[in-house]
């Protein structure tokens, strides 16, 4: 009997860490369809946000290369010049009346139910320890449901349950949740655009709707236009390039 409960430690052993790499794995694919990509990409996304009756709009030009990534405002033009800058996990913002950058979260909100990070490329394979919870099928698609835990204080979201397709690797639905497990947004993904990389052509996000889990009323609508693939010089990433 003791040879037997220990055989069934080590199976119970191994597929927990299967399930851990495949995680891991699942991750990295849906990750590229997200702007995870080591080389240079660019695109624009605008942002349209409803609470109530209101609406409102903004835009950003996006640049981005490995773990670092620039955000310029286009629209409207009282934000216009304004600049996130993403060096790896540390986040900062400037605009023409500030004398030098400042440095802000990634948490704080940026516009309507998006977060400052959301704009950022996606890169949860290295921000997030990843496990498998179950698979679960939504709107006809076979999913593999993850729970994610950041690595970090400085993550977007403390904790993601992550849902990505069996069939293309996409990602198409998220749960937002606070470190306590508590749900105060969700989101849902579409991928219309494509990009050309290394002789491939790959599904690339095209709309990101995040909901307010409180008041459905409350959503941001990201849409990303005109990705394609660049190269950028480091020096646009660098916070000292800047200042006034």
């Amino acid at each position: 009997m003791k040879n037997i409960f220990l055989l069934f430690l080590g199976f119970l052993s191994i597929q927990l860490s299967y399930a851990e790499v495949d995680a891991l794995k699942l991750l990295k694919v849906s990750d590229l369809a997200r702007g995870g990509l080591e080389s240079g990409l660019e695109w624009n996304v605008t942002i349209k946000n409803t609470e109530g009756n209101e609406t409102s709009l903004r835009e950003f030009q996006i640049k981005a290369k490995g773990v670092d990534s620039i955000a310029v405002a286009i629209s409207p033009e009282r934000n216009k010049g304004e600049v996130f800058l993403f060096n790896d996990r540390t986040m900062w913002f400037f605009k023409p009346s500030l004398k030098k950058p400042i440095s802000i979260s990634a948490k704080q909100r940026l516009t309507g139910q998006a977060a400052n990070g959301d704009i950022a490329t996606t890169n949860y394979a290295r921000d997030y320890n990843a496990s498998f919870e179950k698979e679960e099928k939504i709107n006809n698609d076979n999913t593999n449901v993850l729970m994610l835990k950041a690595k970090e204080k400085n993550t977007t979201y403390d904790q993601i349950r992550y849902w990505i397709s069996i069939k293309s690797g996409l990602a198409v639905k998220a749960d937002f949740l606070t470190l306590q497990g508590k749900l105060f947004k969700s989101a849902t993904f579409e991928y219309d655009n494509k990009i050309s990389y290394n002789g491939l052509s790959l599904d690339f996000i095209s709309k990101m709707t995040i909901v307010d889990s409180n008041n459905n009323s409350n959503e941001s609508i990201l849409i990303y236009q005109q990705p394609k693939v660049g190269k950028f010089s480091d020096v646009i990433f660098n916070v000292n390039g800047l200042k006034r």
